[in-house]
């Protein structure tokens, strides 16, 4: 099993890696160390668990771990690194073909609200002001749109998040959402 992971994802793990760590050598090493928790802990994995996801938190933790045994982590956030590697940017560009179509669904109050503050960049106050409604109601506003886009897209998707709640991969309902594009 750990051969057929290693032609799989090799490539997108060292891709990865390289984009964390500017030594080209270092990032093989890693992706080395990386291959070696997988195969002593393959049998760790959960059934139903995606394979993927699972490859890249330990990608990630070994990272993690590199820049904290070697403490070379100035500049270096280990909080906030990134889970993202180039087919979870194709999957978000998929999950954001989805979101203007379900604002623009929305009802008027909350479409306008959303498409103005996260769409156009306007802060709430900015907005309060443009609607010219209070800055509560315009906090209230944005708040209820992004409840009901989530709601809209949890009926569209199921999402898998890391320990963070940040999500890193998705999976589409097998009801398609209507406001979704098909690719």
């Amino acid at each position: 099993m750990v051969e057929r992971i290693w032609r799989t994802y090799h490539k997108q793990l060292l891709s990865f890696i390289q984009k964390r760590v500017s030594d080209p050598v270092l990032a093989e090493d890693i992706l080395q160390e990386v291959f070696i928790k997988i195969h002593s802990k393959i049998d760790s994995l959960q059934e139903g668990k995606k394979i993927k996801a699972w490859l890249f938190q330990i990608t990630r933790n070994t990272i993690i771990d590199y820049y904290r045994k070697s403490n070379k982590n100035e500049g270096f956030d280990t909080q906030n690194l990134d889970l993202e590697d180039e087919n979870n940017a194709e999957a978000m560009a998929d999950i954001q073909s989805c979101i203007v179509p379900m604002i623009k669904s929305l009802p008027d109050d909350y479409r306008d609200a959303l498409l103005l503050s996260e769409l156009n960049g306007l802060s709430q106050k900015e907005l309060s002001e443009k609607l010219q409604i209070s800055y509560s109601a315009a906090k209230s506003r944005v708040q209820r749109g992004r409840s009901m886009l989530k709601e809209a897209l949890s009926q569209c998707c199921s999402f898998e998040k890391d320990s963070k709640g940040r999500i890193i991969d998705y999976e589409k309902k097998v009801s398609s959402c209507d406001n979704c594009r098909e690719n």
